[in-house]
């Protein structure tokens, strides 16, 4: 079953396609782009009007967002075991964790990289970012408490949401303002451990590179 996904180094289709890399599913990757001042193919913009990524194809469908897109891969190759089933336990914190990630810490980090979405006039734009840095310590460490002594984010088993988690930490940038993942052990523990997974040196490589991972 092949796939295609709409694909930016720097967003969050590189979080899709480590999942696409985990569940073993064949996939093509069509390239777009994050840039502001740049156009978005019109086969992209007819799917997600928004222009963002990432946007799965598959058969005659599509989706976007990352978190739901996640969901979806999962459920859909359960042999993979990314994601507790749908009567198990673990589910309801799986779902809770990635709507958080989705809705919460990449809307702080919007704040802070997309200011003019949130501020009436240019003028209000630095209050924005300093408030879109002042919520990423917030939610980071409620993810961090959240984490407290578990092995990774649902306990003892490794899930999408360790991908997710990791991702969302390749986005910290402390000189724009923005806290260090080493303010939040348990967050850098697990984003440690996720760092030597086959796929995500394969989809990080460069980001690996420049960070000297």
């Amino acid at each position: 079953m092949a796939y295609k996904l709409f694909y930016a180094l720097g967003s969050a289709a590189m979080g899709t396609r480590v999942i696409l890399e985990e569940i073993g599913a064949p996939y093509e990757l069509i390239p777009t782009t994050i840039a502001m001042d740049e156009p978005r193919p019109p086969e992209q913009l007819a799917l997600n009007p928004n222009g963002w990524v990432p946007v799965l194809i598959w058969d005659e469908n599509a989706m976007y967002e990352c978190a739901a897109i996640t969901v979806f891969l999962c459920d859909r190759h359960p042999d993979a075991k990314l994601a507790p089933a749908v009567d198990d336990p673990e589910r309801g914190l799986y779902l809770q964790t990635l709507v958080y990630f989705s809705n919460s810490v990449q809307n702080a980090f919007q704040l802070n990289y997309y200011p003019d979405r949130f501020a009436d006039t240019p003028a209000d734009e630095p209050s924005a970012q300093r408030r879109g840095n002042r919520r990423l310590r917030e939610t980071w460490k409620v993810i961090d408490d959240q984490i407290g002594n578990n092995e990774w984010v649902l306990g003892e088993r490794f899930s999408a949401v360790d991908i997710y988690l990791f991702m969302l930490t390749t986005w910290l940038v402390p000189s724009r303002g923005q806290p260090s993942v080493d303010e939040f052990p348990n967050v850098k523990r697990i984003a440690d451990a996720v760092l030597p997974r086959r796929s995500i040196q394969l989809v990080y490589e460069k980001w690996i590179v420049e960070h000297g991972g």
